[in-house]
């Protein structure tokens, strides 16, 4: 049962010391129900958000988020064209007993409130201003001194330890037995391609998806959700542009970003981004696998079918760099044998596999 307004409030004022609350509301942070959320009005006429994780899933991530906010000092949030949440207090409160928890309290916390509404997907298609708006965001977060991250002791990836990380997710869903041989090829040739993996880790969101967004008119006002936040590939920041119904917003999304990017050019980025893209379908199956749940299994499956015949038809864009000359059969039979299947699941795994539909 979701906590009251009213119970959250209290909440925030145990949290923050003076803390004199005069109306509040529910607030839906669109996280699917993970979090019970309000948004609270203070004498004075300040606004802050309070929530309360409702699952241990969204207790790690709250801890992360704490730690990257923490990392964010004022000098970075000056370069931000965009507000980030700040953390103003805490307090602890008795978890609602549910599948998802596993301990008996939990803690709740509270921000500033940043002004904007929620974006999705089809925000991007509002204007072009905002698609830019966009792009000019995420490219601000990579521009940031890696010592953000690093004196805050957050994760570092180096290229080839992001290659190694996405090789991992192809293999495991490769071991399924799932993922149609074309895909299998594709992915293997881009993650052999030593030129697609050459570009300089940045600071990184590592969880950006349109939710993350707040927007308001025409521009980004803030960003969410930080608690991945770490050194890596900046295309894992840009894969959810491969959602988006119009091909020509996400093209003004990386416009926006390559205009206000500082370093090199990443040539290769908007690949690996479409790499990730489809690696995360992969992700899906095997989480499915995890859960021995038929049901993501089965959209996993028709989702990566549906990718595989739209990959096929396309030819103009593999995701691998060097496109100069077609490999033979034999040579694409022995990369594929390269690729972890049966060695990595037993025949009992593979039974249990085949048996998925018939346990539900």
């Amino acid at each position: 049962m979701a906590r009251s307004s009213l119970t959250l409030a209290a909440l925030a004022t145990a949290a923050v010391a003076g803390l004199d609350v005069v109306s509040t509301s529910p607030l839906s942070t669109g996280q699917s129900g993970r979090y019970d959320s309000a948004l609270l009005q203070a004498r004075g006429g300040d606004r802050y958000v309070v929530r309360v994780p409702t699952a241990d899933e969204a207790e790690r991530e709250q801890s992360g988020d704490l730690v990257a906010l923490r990392a964010l000092t004022g000098g970075s949030r000056s370069r931000l064209p965009f507000a980030a949440p700040e953390f103003v207090g805490q307090a602890p409160i008795a978890q609602v007993p549910s599948p998802q928890t596993s301990s008996g309290q939990t803690r709740g916390m509270v921000y500033n409130y940043i002004e904007g509404r929620p974006a999705t997907l089809a925000s991007l298609d509002d204007s072009v201003e905002l698609a830019e708006s966009f792009g000019r965001a995420i490219a601000s977060i990579h521009s940031l001194p890696t010592s953000v991250v690093t004196d805050a002791g957050l994760p570092v990836f180096s290229a080839t330890e992001s290659a190694r990380v996405a090789r991992t997710a192809k293999d495991r869903a490769a071991a399924t037995g799932k993922v149609p041989t074309e895909l299998l090829t594709r992915w293997s040739l881009a993650l052999e391609d030593s030129a697609l993996w050459q570009f300089q880790p940045t600071v990184i969101h590592g969880s950006l998806g349109p939710e993350s967004f707040l927007v308001a008119g025409d521009r980004v006002t803030g960003i969410l959700d930080w608690s991945n936040f770490k050194v890596g590939d900046p295309a894992s920041d840009l894969y959810w542009l491969s959602s988006v119904s119009r091909e020509e917003s996400a093209t003004r999304v990386f416009s926006g970003y390559n205009v206000a990017r500082s370093g090199p050019v990443d040539r290769q980025l908007r690949k690996r981004a479409r790499l990730y893209a489809e690696l995360e379908i992969a992700k899906w199956l095997v989480h499915g696998y995890d859960l021995r749940d038929s049901l993501i299994v089965d959209d996993a499956v028709g989702m990566l079918a549906g990718l595989a015949s739209t990959a096929q038809s396309d030819l103009l864009n593999p995701l691998s760099t060097d496109t100069g000359r077609i490999m033979a059969v034999d040579e694409v039979e022995e990369m594929l044998a390269r690729t972890p299947r049966s060695e990595t699941v037993t025949a009992r795994d593979h039974a249990n596999a085949a048996r998925i539909s018939e346990d539900d």
